[in-house]
This record gives C-alpha cells, sequence and structure tokens, in this order.
C-alpha cells in the first residue's frame, strides 16, 4: 500500500491527473447516411472490448459503455468530395487510475455502404462480425489480447485483409463460397488452417483458381496463434 501511495504522489507531483473509477455508463450515438460512394471507418482504442456487427439504416449506430468519464469516445464524421470519413476514437487522457476498468464499444454498420475499415486496438478483446459488410478493405492493427474475425458472407467485390501486431489469438472465419487466399509472415507462433491448402506460407481454398470474387488474407507481426476457419 504504502508503494502504491508513493506511486500515486509521484503521478500528482509530474502533473497528471489520476482518475478514479466509478458506476458503468452508457452513451448511445447514431451516424446518419449521407450519399458517400464510400466511407473510411477508422476506429481507434486503447484497451477493453471492440464490438462490430451489421443491422442499423443509419451509417452507424453506437452504444459506448465505459466507467471513467474521461474515455467518453469521440465520434466525428467528415465527408469529402464522394467519400466520408467516420473516425471513433478513444481520448488521449489515459493517464493513470484507479480501480477496475469497464470499457466496450458495440458498433452497427451499414449493410449497403461499402466501407474501408481501419482499426487500431492496444489490448483486450475484439469480435468483428464483418462479413455482411460491402467490404472495400480491413486493415487490423492489434497490440495484445484475441481477434475473433467473421468475414462469412457473399461479397459482391474483391478486397484485401490485413492484421498486424502482436496478437495473442486470432480467429478468421472464412467465407467458402468465394476465393480466399492467406499468407502468414513474421513471428507466427502456430497456424491452424481447416479445408485449406497450403503451398509454403501461402493458405487458398479450392475456389481460389476459378472465383471471381476474392479475399486475400495477409498476417504479419508477432501473432502468438492465429486459426483460419473455413465454412
Amino acid at each position: 500500500m504504502k508503494a502504491g501511495l508513493v506511486l500515486i504522489l509521484a503521478v500528482c507531483l509530474a502533473g497528471c491527473v489520476v482518475q478514479h473509477t466509478g458506476p458503468a455508463q452508457h452513451d448511445f450515438q447514431a451516424v446518419e447516411r449521407d450519399n458517400a460512394e464510400y466511407v473510411n471507418v477508422n476506429l481507434k482504442m486503447g484497451a477493453g472490448t471492440l464490438r462490430i456487427d451489421t443491422g442499423t439504416d443509419k451509417l452507424a449506430a453506437a452504444d459506448f459503455m465505459y466507467n471513467i468519464p474521461a474515455w467518453k469516445p469521440d465520434v466525428r464524421y467528415d465527408k469529402s468530395a464522394d467519400h466520408g470519413t467516420l473516425t471513433i476514437a478513444q481520448p488521449d487522457r489515459h493517464g493513470p487510475h484507479l480501480g477496475r476498468t469497464d470499457y466496450e464499444w458495440d458498433l452497427r454498420l451499414n449493410r449497403e455502404v461499402p466501407l474501408n475499415l481501419n482499426v487500431e486496438f492496444g489490448a483486450g478483446e475484439g469480435h468483428l462480425d464483418v462479413g455482411g459488410l460491402a467490404l472495400r478493405g480491413v486493415d487490423i492493427k492489434m497490440g495484445v489480447g484475441r481477434l475473433d474475425l467473421d468475414l462469412r458472407g457473399t461479397p459482391r467485390k474483391s478486397y484485401d485483409v490485413s492484421i498486424h501486431g502482436g496478437v495473442g489469438e486470432a480467429i478468421v472465419h472464412l467465407p467458402s463460397e468465394v476465393g480466399v487466399e492467406a499468407e502468414a509472415h513474421g513471428g507466427i507462433g502456430s497456424i491452424e488452417a481447416s479445408r485449406l491448402r497450403r503451398d509454403g506460407s501461402r493458405y487458398y481454398n479450392d475456389a481460389w483458381d476459378e472465383a471471381k470474387v476474392r479475399i486475400h488474407l495477409d498476417v504479419h507481426g508477432g501473432v502468438g496463434s492465429i486459426r483460419l476457419l473455413s465454412e
């Protein structure tokens, strides 16, 4: 206890504010759909639980839960020419805190608007059920934790998926009716691939060679383990 008090005192003397946890708060926000031809969705979370799903006639509908008021997510939407940019970010007011933290984002995205999905996630869990979206591309940068990425669906256009960083475990659910190719580079601990053929660091399904619509998955970095699960 004495060591903890000394640490808090040192932090205060350094000019930082120690943040106290409190009861959980919910913040519901929605972003209206406009006539943008496509939208770049940028999500930046330091630590917590991130869930993405479909099922809204808005561009986006979100339920944020947090128990540190300063961590209320910043939501911003801008439109430029033919495209929009939706940015949701955890504020840079992290600082030290006392008590157990609760931080969750539940985000629903429109199924019809073409999206570039960019996720920066520090630590925790990510549950991304995005196969039903009109994806143009997916880029995920994660630190430590667990990623469950569901790409099952019937996309109308080909797109690329990149996963970077030190994910403890990554599970990727893949569709079988479109061409799928996956490549793994860097410090990958173990790879489990069901119903996929292997050629060196490349894994692909039976539909790849003849498919008109293809998903290319690229995994790099210090991923502890990755499981590629094809339907």
